[in-house]
C-alpha cells in the first residue's frame, strides 16, 4: 500500500510539473501581446521568429529586420541568443533562403568587438550582398567593428546623430609591476621564445616587444582601411590621413566623409530596401529569438540567490588581454 501511494503521488506532481510547464510556455509565447502574436509566425527547423513591424499590401514581399547589438565577438550573447556570431549568421541564412524576403535592414547598435567577429560578420553580409540587398542602419552607435562590418552591406545609412566611424585597431594589457612589489609578489616565468610573454603585465615590454605588438596593430589596420577603401570607393591615404585616424564621427560628418550613403531614420532605410529590392509597400517583419522547451527549462534548473552587486564598470566590455578589438578608445579601460 505504501508503494502504491507513492507512485500515485509521483504521478500527480509529474502530472501538475506538465501543466505548469505548458502554462509558462504559453505565457512566454504570448508575452509580445495580441498584436505581434497574431502577424508573428514560427519558421521551420526552428527558425526564428517574425514579428510584424509595418504591414504592407502583400506577403509575399517582405523585407527583414535583423538586429546586430552589442559587442562582437565569439560566443558573446546577443539578440538573437546565445552567440551573436554564429545566430546573426543563420539569420542572413535564413532570408537568403526565403523567397518573399526580398532584402534585409541590419539594425545596428554596436560599440564594435574583436576583429576577427567584425571580419567573420563582414563576409557574412558581403556574401549576402551578392543574392539579395543588405542595408545597415546604425542607431545611437555604430562604430569601428561594426562599421567594419557594415562594409560588406549594399547600403549604409544612420542618422545625425549617430556615433561612426572610429577606424582603428587596439590591444591591451595591464602592467602591475609596482603593485607586485608593493605586496611582495613576484612573477616566475620559464618560457620557450623570447616573445611568449611579451604582454607580461609583471614587467615592462622590451622595445623589441612593443615594436612587435605596433606591427601586427598596423598590420590589422591596413587590412581594416583597405576594406573601407574599396567598399566607400575612398583613397586609402586619404583616409589615413583623415577619417581613419581612429576618431568618432557623428553621423552628418560620417556622411559628409563619405563613411554612409545616407542620413534618416528606420525607416527610410526600410524604404531604401524596398527601393533597391525592385518592390512596392512590402511587409517589414523583424527576426527575433524563438522560445523553444530547453528554454524553459532552464529556467527551472537555474538557482538563483538574492544579492546586491555595484560595479562601476557595469555596461563596459570585458575586454581580455592581449586580444585585437576595433573599438574606440572610451569603450577600453
Amino acid at each position: 500500500m505504501k508503494k502504491s501511494g507513492c507512485v500515485i503521488i509521483f504521478l500527480f506532481v509529474a502530472v501538475c510539473a506538465s501543466l505548469f510547464g505548458n502554462l509558462v510556455l504559453l505565457a512566454l509565447l504570448g508575452v509580445q501581446g495580441a498584436p505581434n502574436v497574431a502577424a508573428s509566425r514560427l519558421l521551420k527547423d526552428r527558425g526564428f521568429e517574425e514579428v510584424l513591424v509595418a504591414d504592407g499590401a502583400s506577403s509575399q514581399s517582405r523585407i527583414v529586420v535583423i538586429p546586430l547589438e552589442g559587442i562582437i565577438a565569439v560566443g558573446q550573447p546577443g539578440p538573437l541568443g546565445s552567440d551573436l556570431v554564429s545566430d546573426f549568421k543563420l539569420a542572413l541564412e535564413q532570408a537568403r533562403t526565403d523567397r518573399t524576403v526580398k532584402a534585409v535592414v541590419v539594425a545596428t547598435d554596436s560599440p564594435g568587438g574583436e576583429i576577427t567577429a567584425s571580419d567573420v560578420l563582414f563576409n557574412a553580409i558581403q556574401n549576402f550582398a551578392k543574392h539579395k540587398p543588405i542595408i545597415v542602419y546604425f542607431n545611437s552607435i555604430g562604430a569601428s567593428g561594426a562599421y567594419y562590418a557594415a562594409c560588406g552591406a549594399s547600403y549604409i545609412m544612420c542618422n545625425d546623430t549617430t556615433f561612426t566611424g572610429s577606424i582603428g585597431v587596439i590591444i591591451s594589457t595591464l602592467n602591475y609591476r609596482d603593485l607586485f612589489g608593493k605586496i611582495g609578489l613576484e612573477s616566475v616565468v620559464f618560457k620557450s621564445g623570447k616573445f611568449k610573454d611579451m604582454l607580461n603585465g609583471a614587467r615592462e615590454l622590451t622595445q623589441e616587444e612593443s615594436e612587435y605588438v605596433q606591427g601586427l596593430v598596423m598590420q590589422s589596420y591596413g587590412r581594416f582601411v583597405g576594406i573601407v577603401a574599396k567598399a566607400r570607393k575612398i583613397d586609402e591615404m586619404q583616409l589615413r590621413n583623415g577619417a581613419a585616424d581612429g576618431r568618432i564621427l557623428s553621423g552628418t560628418d560620417a556622411h559628409a566623409a563619405g563613411l554612409v550613403d545616407q542620413l534618416g531614420y528606420v525607416e527610410d532605410a526600410y524604404a531604401k530596401a524596398m527601393q533597391l529590392a525592385g518592390v512596392e509597400d512590402a511587409q517589414v517583419v523583424r527576426y527575433k529569438r524563438s522560445v523553444s522547451f530547453s528554454d524553459i527549462f532552464s529556467l527551472f534548473g537555474e538557482a538563483r540567490t538574492p544579492e546586491i552587486k555595484v560595479n562601476l564598470m557595469d555596461g563596459m566590455p570585458k575586454l581580455l588581454p592581449g586580444r585585437v578589438y576595433l573599438l574606440p578608445a572610451i569603450f577600453t579601460p
